[in-house]
C-alpha cells in the first residue's frame, strides 16, 4: 500500500498559475509597503489558491513484478570444438540453478545456432533482442551470453541494452587454428583448359612463416598438390574435364597446431563451357538422311562441322574429265592422321569399305576411341554387306555385329528396359513406357545385328537392337542401326524427338556428368541434401552421408523412376558434405564459398568487450576462475567485481487499485477562507 499526493485543479491550469502570481505579486507589494496584516491577506490568498488546486491523497495497491534476465547460449558451428558445448551448458546450468531462488528475477534462456540458408554467421544480438522484444525497459535486468566470442552481429561499441551485458568467454586463451580461403575463383572454364582459383592459407595464432600443402580433386578424382605460402594469396590453376559441373576439393594439410579441420577444406563448383565442338561427319554416299544429320549439327553455333560426302568413288568410271569435275579430293591422311586427335566427335553416316580409306586408318580411329575419343556409327543396308566397316580394324570397337539380315518393315522403335533407365533415352518425349506404347512415328529399316557388348537403349521388331551404347577403353561408341531417323525430323506420322536424342547421344559420348549411367550426386536446398543415383543395376547399392562435423548417417534411397534412386537428410551444419558408396564419391557445400562461421575458430573476447563496457558489463573467460557468483545490484551502482557479475534490481511494479481523497474538502475550505479573511479584518483594523 503506498501513499501520494495529487493535484486535480478546479480551474484550468494556465488559469490558475495566473492567479497565483497575481496573488504572489500583491502579498509581495503588501510585504513591501509594510502593510498592516500583509501577512493575513497572503494567508488567504493561499487558502484560496489551495483550494482551486483541489489537493487529492491517493492510495495505491501495487504488485511487484520481476525482473528479466535472458541468457544467452552459443550453439554455434565453432562450438562444436574441442568441447565448447558441453562446457557452456555446463556454464548454464549451474547458472539456472543459482538464479532460481531468486523469484524477484525472471531468467529466460535463448540458444544460437548457424543457418545454413545465409551466411550470417553467429547472431548472438539478434537472438538477444528477440528473447527481450516485449520486456519493458524498466524491467531488464541485463544479459549473460555463454559465447566463445565469435559473434557476427555486435553493435560496434554501444550496447543493445539499458541494463549490464556480461560475456562469459568458452574455451581457451592462445588457440592456434589453420585456415584455408578462397579468395576468387572462376565460375566458367574451357574444357581441357585451366581454371584459375585463388587460395590462401592462414595460421592463425602465429607469426611463423613457410608452405603448406593443398591436395586438389576434381570430380573426386585426384588432381595433385599445389604448394601454398601461408599467408599469401596463390593462384592455382585446376584442370577442367569435361563440361557441365565440374567440382573442385581443395583441402589442405593439417597445420602444426589444429582446432577443427573444418575450415581446412573448401569446395568450388566452375562449370566446363565447350569452346567448339568439333566433329567431322563423313557420309557414305546421299541419301535422304544425310541433309537432316547436316542441318542439326549445322543448327547448333557451338558445333564446328567439318562434313564430307562420297560423291564420286573410285568405282565410278563416267568418262568424265578430271578439271571439269567440281569436286575435292578426300584428305584422309590429314584427317584420320594427322588432325584425328582435334576433333571431339567422329560420325559414319552410311559408309562403306571402298578402299578410299587405307586399313591403318581404321586402326587409327579405333585407337582414337580406345584414347578417349568418341565415336557414332549411323548404318544403312551396307552396314549388313560384305563392304561393312565392321570389316575393318574398327571392327573392335564397335558394339554390335551385323548378321547380313535387313529388316524392311514398318516399326515403331521401343525403348528397352535398359534404355528406359539410362539417361540418354529415359524420359525422351513421346517414348513408351512399361505399361504404354510409344506415340512416335514409325520408321521403315532396320540392319539386323547381334549385340557384342555394352547395352542395348532401343530396340525395333523381335527386339532386335537399334541403338546400342558402349564403352571402348577410354572412349565411348554409340551405334544407330537404321537410317529412318529423318522421318522423326521431316515430321513423319508426328515425328519423333531426333534432336534431342542426337543431343543427349553427344553429350553422352563427350562424358557429360549429367548423362553417366552410373553416377552418385548431391545438392542442398531449403535445408535439405538431396542425394541421387543413378544406376543400371536393379538395386542401388547403400550410402554412407559424412557431415562436416565428421558424424556420419545412412539415408535410405528410394527409387523414384527406372535408374533413378533418391535420398534426403537435414543439412544443419555449415561446410563439406561427403557422400560415397563404396565405389563412388560426391561432395557438396552448405553455406557460402567462405562462411563467417568458420573464418576464425579461435575463441576470443575482443568482439564483445567494447559492447559489455558500454553496457557496465564485463567479459572474462570461465578458464581463468570458473563461473562468477551473480548478484542483484541497483540500477546505477557497479555491475561487476572480481569474482561476480550483477544483475539490476529495477523494483519495478503495477498498480491494481487506486483510491483518492480530497485532502481539502470544500466545506473545509470555506470555513479556512472565512476563518483568514475575518483574521485580516481583525489585525487590520486595530
Amino acid at each position: 500500500m503506498t501513499y501520494l499526493i495529487d493535484f486535480a485543479p478546479r480551474i484550468p491550469l494556465p488559469l490558475l498559475w495566473s492567479l497565483t502570481a497575481v496573488a504572489a505579486a500583491l502579498a509581495g507589494f503588501a510585504f513591501f509597503a509594510r502593510a498592516r496584516g500583509a501577512w493575513a491577506r497572503a494567508l488567504s490568498f493561499a487558502v484560496i489558491l489551495v483550494a482551486l488546486a483541489n489537493p487529492l491523497i491517493i492510495r495505491e495497491t501495487r504488485e511487484k513484478l520481476s525482473d528479466i534476465a535472458v541468457l544467452v547460449v552459443d550453439h554455434s558451428g565453432s562450438m562444436d570444438i574441442n568441447g565448447r558445448r558441453a562446457e557452456a551448458d555446463a556454464a548454464a546450468a549451474q547458472i539456472g540453478k543459482q538464479l532460481a531462488a531468486d523469484k524477484t528475477l525472471e531468467l529466460r534462456k535463448v540458444e544460437v545456432t548457424s543457418r545454413v540458408s545465409d551466411d550470417s554467421g553467429t547472431q548472438l544480438f539478434a537472438a538477444l533482442n528477440s528473447a527481450l522484444a516485449d520486456v519493458p525497459r524498466d524491467r531488464i535486468a541485463g544479459a549473460i551470453a555463454l559465447t566463445d566470442g565469435e559473434a557476427h552481429d555486435a553493435p560496434a561499441g554501444r550496447s543493445p541494452l539499458q541494463a549490464p551485458f556480461h560475456a562469459l568467454i568458452v574455451g581457451q586463451h592462445g588457440e592456434r587454428d589453420r585456415k584455408l580461403t578462397v579468395v576468387s575463383a572462376t565460375r566458367y572454364a574451357i574444357v581441357g583448359q585451366s581454371a584459375l582459383i585463388v587460395i590462401r592459407v592462414d595460421d592463425f595464432g602465429t607469426d611463423a612463416q613457410g608452405f603448406a600443402n593443398v591436395s586438389v580433386r576434381v570430380g573426386g578424382v585426384d588432381a595433385g598438390t599445389r604448394l601454398v605460402q601461408i599467408g599469401s594469396d596463390t593462384p592455382v590453376r585446376i584442370p577442367i574435364p569435361h563440361g557441365g559441373e565440374n567440382v573442385v576439393e581443395l583441402e589442405a594439410r593439417p597445420g602444426p597446431a589444429e582446432l577443427t579441420l573444418e575450415n581446412n577444406r573448401a569446395v568450388v563448383t566452375v562449370y566446363g563451357v565447350r569452346d567448339r565442338l568439333r566433329v567431322l561427319l563423313i557420309s557414305g554416299e546421299p541419301h535422304a538422311g544425310e541433309r537432316v544429320w547436316r542441318s542439326l549439327l549445322k543448327a547448333d553455333p557451338s558445333v564446328d562441322l567439318v562434313h564430307f560426302t562420297i560423291l564420286r568413288p573410285p568405282d565410278k568410271q563416267d568418262q568424265t574429265p578430271i578439271d571439269e569435275l567440281s569436286l575435292i579430293a578426300f584428305p584422309t591422311r590429314e584427317l584420320f592422321v594427322e588432325k584425328l586427335d582435334q576433333f571431339d566427335l567422329v560420325i559414319f553416316d552410311r559408309y562403306r569399305e571402298r578402299g578410299i580409306l587405307p586399313l591403318a586408318y581404321f586402326e587409327n580411329i579405333a585407337r582414337y576411341v580406345d584414347d578417349g575419343g568418341a565415336l557414332l556409327v549411323s548404318s544403312g543396308p551396307e552396314f549388313a554387306q560384305p563392304m561393312s566397316i565392321f570389316r575393318t580394324p574398327l571392327a573392335s570397337v564397335l558394339p554390335a555385329q551385323p548378321t547380313g539380315d535387313v529388316i524392311a518393315q514398318a516399326f515403331k522403335p521401343l525403348v528397352t528396359p535398359d534404355g528406359l533407365a539410362h539417361p540418354v533415352t529415359r524420359d525422351l518425349p513421346g517414348a513408351n513406357t512399361a505399361s504404354t506404347p510409344p506415340r512416335w512415328g514409325r520408321w521403315f529399316r532396320l540392319i539386323g545385328a547381334n549385340k557384342v557388348s555394352g547395352k542395348t537403349l532401343m530396340s525395333g521388331p523381335n527386339d532386335r537392337p537399334l541403338l546400342v551404347l558402349d564403352r571402348a577403353g577410354k572412349g565411348r561408341v554409340a551405334e544407330l542401326l537404321s537410317d529412318q531417323g529423318w522421318l522423326w525430323a521431316r515430321g513423319f506420322e508426328g515425328g519423333g524427338p531426333q534432336a534431342e536424342l542426337l543431343r543427349r547421344l553427344a553429350h553422352w559420348l563427350m562424358k557429360e556428368p549429367e548423362l553417366e549411367d552410373e553416377r552418385l550426386s548431391a545438392a542442398i536446398a531449403s535445408g535439405q541434401i538431396v542425394i541421387e543415383r543413378q544406376t543400371m543395376a536393379a538395386t542401388a547399392q547403400p550410402i554412407t552421408l559424412t557431415y562436416p562435423s565428421g558424424r556420419t548417417a545412412t539415408p535410405a534411397l528410394n527409387k523414384i523412376e527406372p535408374g533413378l534412386w533418391r535420398a534426403t537428410a537435414k543439412a544443419d551444419e555449415l561446410g563439406l558434405y561427403r557422400i560415397t558408396d563404396g565405389t563412388l564419391n560426391a561432395v557438396t557445400a552448405a553455406g557460402p564459398l567462405n562462411p563467417k562461421e568458420t573464418a576464425d575458430m579461435r575463441a576470443t573476447d575482443s568482439i564483445l568487450a567494447p559492447v559489455a563496457r558500454a553496457s557496465g558489463g564485463s567479459v572474462r573467460w570461465l578458464a581463468d576462475g570458473g563461473l562468477p557468483k551473480i548478484r542483484r545490484t541497483p540500477p546505477n551502482n557497479l555491475a561487476s567485481g572480481d569474482d561476480w557479475i550483477g544483475l539490476r534490481a529495477n523494483g519495478a511494479y503495477r498498480v491494481t487499485s487506486v483510491e483518492q481523497n480530497a485532502l481539502l474538502p470544500p466545506w473545509m475550505a470555506l470555513l479556512l477562507l472565512l476563518g483568514t479573511l475575518l483574521l485580516a479584518w481583525r489585525v487590520e483594523g486595530r
